[in-house]
């Protein structure tokens, strides 16, 4: 047995299996010759012997002897060797349930085929992945399942196979039973008969359509952030451009009051820098580069709140109908920003409903579980959730639709008509969130999309900043330390922020900044810093400058953030935030908001830690006040 284990190759167990049959037929044909001689001469001499005076043809008594041991030898081998025949089939029976075993049990589909291209053996795995039986296939050709397309390039390879004896790998698409096509990765190797020519190929097929589908996904993930880091980029430089475009507009339009000509030219130009600055805007939430300043939301709530105005911008022709979980968990999110996404999902839908039709909003809690998990292409985190739906009976897309409806600019409206960047915003809103979108959808039939945002923690601060009264004037006399290190921006905030009354100090940069800071005896009220400079970022630059006065107030601006400012671009608890291109009663509202917060704050610190008879005096002189 141990022989015949050993002799594994195909060529070896042939050769094997001839000679021991051939030594068989040898030891069989010379024990029945030896017997016929052995029986003749026998049968002879008992003859002769039977016979008068016939007594000198007895056969030799020391003959027979021999012939018998000669006889019994032969029997013996002629056992030993039916013994070994024994003992390869037994192996080769074994070897046969070993390849049973093998190909029934295989992930691969595995197939064997004649040099005419017939079936001759299909392993069960055709019908676990393709769902066909082996009945049903034996009764086909093996090309009757590939896709058109696809059979030209198969037959190509089979009959290179037949000429180089030596089979190629190839991929191609299957037909499974339920009409749906698969994708393939087949190798084939070549079995040559006894004249060396091609008798068999032997396929191995893999079904790679879940791996194909998952690296088409890779690409397009790894596409839409490099277009992201472009997008960012251009924003940054377009929004510095604007800003200046935009500020000194309005510096131009406020002495024209009395020449309405030359200001509604003026008022033009400050128009289409608006509704530049809006792209920008939509850019920089695609490429997750927009500063958000979150807060524990009901999702129901701000759905409810947006229902009347999205009545409105869809029209009388649509019904919106709305499903929403009162007990819905909360999240933290940016409030304008998620309004938004909830406006553009509808649009969306109201675009897919040329003739009228039916929207629905739905929220409610999801519990993303690690099997739940497993469904998604892209990594998910388990966890708890709150879902948002949009979902529409309209047209709906195709598949190829549904793999670029997320790029920028992509659209499938006429020219003219939208940007192709309001589910590039939402899609980029999501994911600076930390939540997931999803969409189904189907030619005829409608189209969903699922936003999923992370539940808030429960011990989550929900309290926000300081509140101040209004504010009857938005100027001011306090000490500013303005950084940027562009310089047309920062001549034309210096100008801005002087014309309100307020003392400033200017710096190109976060050294620069620093030494005015170190060698600048009197307060500071505000530091007003752009977000991405060359050198020391402005979170940085704010930190280190606060741990010397840290009663002075922080307002960043910037128009890419880079996520340099916190977590995935998420304003700090107190901070302050002002997107580039501003305008300027922007930049004087947010100036005295940073500075009044940050003298509110610092009453308070005082209240908190002044001794008992201070809080008496105090009282007593607001009395007498």
């Amino acid at each position: 047995m141990r022989l015949w284990a050993i002799a594994a190759g195909k060529g070896q167990i042939q050769k094997a299996v001839a000679g021991t049959e051939g030594r068989q037929r040898w030891l069989l044909a010379m024990a029945m010759f030896l017997s016929i001689v052995l029986t003749v001469a026998l049968a002879a001499s008992a003859w002769l012997s039977s016979k008068p005076g016939a007594s000198g043809y007895r056969l030799d008594t020391r003959i027979t002897p021999a012939l018998a041991v000669l006889v019994l030898f032969l029997d013996v081998c002629a056992i030993y060797n039916q013994l070994q025949m024994g003992s390869i089939r037994r192996w080769i029976a074994e070897r046969e349930e070993l390849f049973r075993l093998i190909s029934e049990n295989a992930a691969d589909m595995i197939a064997v085929v004649d040099s005419k291209g017939r079936r001759i053996y299909n392993s069960p795995a055709y019908q676990k992945i393709l769902g066909y039986t082996e009945e049903e296939l034996k009764h086909t050709s093996p090309f009757d399942q590939i896709h058109p397309a696809d059979r030209q390039k198969v037959i190509a390879a089979a009959a290179m196979a037949q000429r180089t004896k030596d089979g190629q790998a190839i991929e191609y698409r299957m037909q499974h039973k339920d009409g749906s096509w698969r994708i393939l990765e087949s190798t084939a190797s070549t079995s040559l008969n006894d004249r060396g020519e091609v008798g068999k190929l032997i396929i191995v097929n893999r079904d790679v359509t879940e791996r194909r589908h998952l690296q088409t996904r890779l690409l397009q993930a790894q596409k839409m952030e490099a277009v992201g880091r472009l997008s960012g980029g251009v924003a940054h430089d377009f929004n510095n451009l604007l800003g200046v475009i935009i500020g000194y507009a309005e510096i131009l339009e406020e002495p024209l009051i009395d020449k309405p000509a030359l200001r509604g030219y003026v008022q033009q130009i400050l128009k289409a820098g608006r509704q530049a600055a809006a792209l920008t805007r939509q850019l920089l939430a695609f490429s997750r580069q927009q500063v958000l300043e979150p807060k524990v939301l009901n999702i129901s709530t701000i759905v409810l709140d947006t229902e009347k105005m999205l009545r409105r911008l869809i029209g009388e022709d649509i019904s919106i109908q709305t499903q929403l979980e009162h007990d819905v968990g909360k999240v933290c999110a940016d409030e304008a920003q998620l309004q938004q996404a909830i406006i553009n999902l509808a649009v969306n839908a109201r675009d897919a409903l040329p003739n009228g039709g039916r929207v629905s909003i739905e929220t409610g809690n999801h519990q993303m579980t690690e099997q739940l998990v497993r469904q998604y292409s892209y990594p998910v985190r388990p966890g708890a959730y709150v879902r948002l739906s949009v979902k529409d009976n309209g047209v709906g897309m195709d598949a190829e639709t549904q793999a670029k409806i997320f790029e920028p600019f992509f659209t499938t409206k006429e020219k003219g008509k939208g940007t192709g960047l309001g589910l590039a915003m939402v899609y980029g809103f999501v994911k600076q969130s930390g939540g997931y979108i999803d969409v189904s959808s189907e030619v005829g039939v409608g189209t969903t999309f699922h936003i999923y945002l992370p539940l808030a923690e429960e011990n989550l601060a929900v309290e926000g900043k300081p509140q101040l009264a209004p504010a009857i004037s938005f100027t001011g006399s306090e000490t500013i330390l303005l950084v940027e290190d562009e310089t047309s921006l920062r001549e034309l905030a210096r100008q801005s922020l002087q014309t309100l009354g307020y003392k400033v100090l200017v710096a190109g940069n976060a050294a620069a900044a620093i030494r005015i800071s170190d060698s600048y005896e009197a307060p500071i009220d505000l530091l007003l810093t752009d977000v991405v400079m060359p050198g020391l970022n402005g979170r940085l630059l704010a930190d280190r400058l606060c741990e010397r006065r840290p009663s002075m107030g922080v307002l960043f601006m910037s128009g890419y953030t880079g996520q340099t400012i916190g977590a995935h671009g998420v304003l700090a608890e107190g901070s302050f935030f002002i997107a580039k291109p501003f305008m300027k009663d922007t930049l004087a509202r947010k100036v005295r908001e940073a500075i009044g917060t940050a003298q509110a704050s610092q009453s308070l610190a005082a209240t908190v830690h002044s001794t008992p008879a201070q809080k008496e005096a105090e009282n007593a002189k607001n009395t007498r006040g």
